[in-house]
C-alpha cells in the first residue's frame, strides 16, 4: 500500500524535528564539539544516514532554525511599498523585529533563545557557518540591489550593521538584562545604524 503523500510529509517533518530537538538538547547539556552524529542519531532513534537524509552536516542541525531567514534581507528589497527606499524597507523591517522580539535581532529573552544564540556565538564552527549564511544573504541582497559594486558595497554594509546589532542586543541580555529594559537602547542603535548607512561616517562624524 502506497502511503498518502500528506502522511509521508507529516512523517518527515516529525522526524526533521525530532533529529533537531535531540541534537540542540545534546549541544547545548554538552557542547557543540563533544556531541557526535552518532549520539544524536542514537537520541532521536534514527540512523547516521537517515540523518544526513535531513541534515548536510553537523553544523545544519543548529542553523536550520534560521534558514527561513536565509535571502530574507533581498525579499524585503524586492517587495517594499511603492516609494520607499531599500534602506527604508530595511529599517523598518528590523524595527519591527525588535518590536515583536524576534530572535534574529538578538532582542529576546527566552531562555531556550539565550542559550542557543551562546551556542552560535561561541561554537567556532558554528560562528563560521553563520558567515556563510551572511555571504549568500549578501548575494542575494546585492541582486536585488542591482548587482554592481556599489549593489555589493551596500548590500555588505547592511548586513554588517544588522550582525552587530544583533550581537550587541543578545550580549546585553547575556549579561543579564531583560528585552524590555534593552528595547529603547535596541531601538535608538538600530536608528543611528541605519542612519550612518544614509549618511556615512564622515556625515555623522560632523554632527557629533
Amino acid at each position: 500500500m502506497v502511503e498518502p503523500t500528506g502522511l509521508r510529509a507529516r512523517k518527515k517533518a516529525r522526524t526533521h524535528q525530532a533529529i533537531s530537538d535531540a541534537a540542540i538538547s545534546l549541544f547545548l547539556a554538552r557542547g557543540f564539539d563533544h556531541v557526535s552524529v552518532a549520539d544524536i542519531a542514537a537520541a532521536a532513534e534514527v540512523s547516521k544516514p537517515t540523518l544526513f537524509r535531513y541534515f548536510d552536516n553537523k553544523e545544519d542541525l543548529v542553523l536550520h532554525r534560521i534558514a527561513d531567514h536565509n535571502g530574507e534581507a533581498g525579499r524585503i528589497v524586492l517587495d517594499r511599498q511603492p516609494g520607499a527606499s531599500p534602506l527604508t524597507a530595511l529599517h523598518q523591517h528590523f524595527r519591527t523585529g525588535l518590536d515583536t522580539r524576534d530572535p534574529v535581532t538578538g532582542l529576546n529573552d527566552n531562555p531556550e533563545v539565550l542559550a542557543f544564540h551562546r551556542l552560535v556565538y561561541t561554537t567556532p564552527s558554528l560562528a563560521a557557518r553563520l558567515t556563510q549564511y551572511t555571504l549568500d544573504n549578501e548575494e542575494t541582497l546585492a541582486a536585488a540591489l542591482g548587482s554592481d559594486i556599489s549593489a555589493q558595497l551596500a548590500a555588505a554594509q547592511v548586513l554588517a550593521v544588522q550582525r552587530v546589532l544583533a550581537r550587541t542586543n543578545w550580549q546585553k541580555l547575556a549579561d543579564g538584562r531583560t528585552a524590555n529594559d534593552v528595547y529603547p537602547e535596541a531601538v535608538a542603535d538600530a536608528d543611528r545604524a541605519f542612519d550612518l548607512l544614509r549618511t556615512g561616517i564622515d556625515g555623522t562624524a560632523s554632527r557629533g
